[in-house]
């Protein structure tokens, strides 16, 4: 039979179901239990009339009832949508209208948004709260109330049954990116092809229990997912492949990332993978290491044996500082919602160290604006492209159209980033060619500048746009984050990216900013950059 989320994770409940599949804080949830969880889901929202293929949103901080409810979804043949929990309330409710849900899960801190846009959701039939100390919204029913039904009873499933991540990207409103769960899964499984395990890698539901056992018995994993579970990387690196084997998903207590938290989480629970999206986490991490390192406080975290990032820069200099601590393999993953892995680059102590360079997978392509796939170790730039098992955006023809067509037989997402096929035969990622800036005729990347901004001692992180000149056409600005006191000028500043850089990226005013912004998932804000910038042009 095809694989199937629901049907996979109910066969590894029953391969394991004493161990734990979820853990945050005193909370501590086995394999058995969360699958009976789940299936209580299932059928309160059966009871509550809603139809297999349906919706069912998710407007959660991190937490067990998050998991609990889309494996549930799953079990009744729905769709669980991943809801950003800074959504207010016109863009929670264009999201829930959007992907047409029939059910909002919240969480109780973000009720007072959710009870200002009840009206506008006509099509919900059931608010469910989870309660973590919120005031309680009238009209909605308690997470502990909602699911004290019996279970539904398992079926099969049809391996076709759509699912769907919402991603906002930098610009724009978020769009639904359609896998069938068949593809999707098995994308999941066959990521464990590389390990040469002596049992196969699961393409149907018969051979997931063998399997799931095999490494259960051999290496269990335990993963923290450090970003949010709403955002790809979370999810689908930081859980499914984890479930996918009756491993354990440990989540952070803290609302905003704590690295010491981590590592402390760390040593108590024997955590064998880091989950995390570039710099805006690995910066916190590679500081709180060397913090504890030279206070001789720094927990034991030798359990760990790979730390993964990806949807963002990973700086070769922050992965040098980690590995001066750790013995774990870090994995820094070029992929999007849209597509699966374009490459990857890893580093260890023994070295490997890059930024924005990666061994491209073997189906990755580069094509040139009409088309054409370029060499590869040409050295020539274009469009990056990657095989997938997306279908394409929910109810949005238009953009499936100009993203996702077939090449060579297969079928791929064209996301919009530049990259070069080098001559040694890795591929450099520019940056999205939307966010490239055309200043005195020459393209920059923002990425690249960005960089070599975040190389100098006292930068934490940094944005670079272009601002409308009459010259230059656009100016480029930098808008950064200062990590000490000494607040370096501009002169000084430039000059230091003057051994970086050419000469026409430096940034033409460079902004200090004492509180940088960026999205929870670890995504750039560019809209809040462009304010700053226009404010102090």
């Amino acid at each position: 039979m095809d694989l199937h989320f629901a049907s996979a994770w109910e066969l590894v409940a029953d391969t394991v179901p004493n161990s734990e599949a979820i853990i945050q804080g005193d909370r501590r949830i086995k394999w058995g239990d969360y699958e009976s969880s789940a299936a209580r889901f299932a059928a309160a929202i059966e009871k509550a009339g809603v139809d297999a293929g349906s919706k069912v949103s998710l407007y959660l901080w991190n937490c067990p009832e998050y998991l609990i409810a889309q494996f549930g979804s799953f079990k009744h043949e729905c769709c669980p949508i991943n809801v950003n929990y800074r959504y207010l309330d016109d863009e929670l409710v264009y999201l829930v209208d959007n992907s047409d849900s029939e059910v909002l899960v919240f969480h109780s801190s973000l009720g007072d948004r959710v009870a200002r846009v009840m009206d506008k959701l006509p099509n919900i039939k059931a608010f469910v709260e989870v309660d973590d100390g919120g005031e309680h919204v009238e009209g909605s029913i308690s997470w502990d109330h909602f699911v004290a039904v019996e279970p539904q009873a398992r079926r099969d499933r049809d391996p076709s049954d759509r699912y769907m991540l919402y991603t906002g990207g930098t610009t724009g409103m978020p769009k639904g990116v359609m896998y069938e769960n068949h593809a999707f899964a098995a994308q999941h499984y066959a990521q464990f092809d590389v390990l040469n395990l002596p049992v196969p890698t699961p393409t149907s539901l018969q051979m997931i229990p063998p399997f799931a056992k095999f490494i259960h018995d051999m290496a269990r994993m335990i993963s923290v997912p450090c970003c949010p579970l709403m955002h790809g990387t979370g999810m689908w690196v930081g859980v499914m492949p984890i479930h996918h084997v009756g491993g354990a998903v440990v989540l952070l207590e803290g609302r905003s990332f704590d690295a010491h938290e981590l590592l402390e989480l760390t040593e108590r629970e024997g955590v064998t993978r880091h989950v995390i999206v570039g710099d805006a986490f690995a910066r916190p991490i590679a500081k709180a290491m060397e913090e504890r390192a030279a206070a001789g406080t720094l927990p034991d975290i030798s359990s760990v044996t790979q730390v993964i990032s990806s949807g963002a820069m990973w700086s070769a200099e922050i992965k040098q500082i980690m590995t001066e601590h750790m013995n774990a393999v870090l994995v820094d993953a070029l992929g999007s919602t849209e597509g699966g892995g374009y490459g990857a680059v890893t580093t260890d102590k023994s070295g490997g160290a890059s930024t924005a360079k990666f061994q491209p997978a073997d189906d990755t392509l580069i094509i040139d604006e009409d088309g054409n796939v370029i060499p590869r170790s040409s050295g020539g730039i274009g469009l990056l492209c990657s095989n997938t098992a997306a279908r394409g955006y929910y109810k949005d023809a238009q953009k499936t159209a100009a993203a996702f067509r077939e090449i060579n037989g297969g079928w791929y997402v064209i996301t919009g980033d530049w990259a070069t096929h080098e001559l040694d035969g890795t591929i450099t990622l520019h940056g999205r060619g939307s966010n490239c800036i055309n200043s005195g005729g020459e393209k920059i990347y923002p990425e690249e500048v960005e960089e070599a901004m975040k190389t100098h001692a006292d930068i934490d992180d940094c944005y670079v746009i272009g601002i409308p000149d009459e010259r230059f056409g656009n100016r480029i600005i930098a808008v950064a984050g200062c990590t000490t006191a000494a607040n370096p000028s501009e002169d000084e500043l430039r000059t230091y990216l003057r051994g970086k850089i050419s000469g026409y990226k430096i940034p033409k005013q460079i902004l200090l900013v004492g509180d940088f912004r960026r999205a929870p998932n670890g995504k750039a804000d560019y809209g809040w950059a462009k304010e700053i910038a226009e404010q102090n042009a």
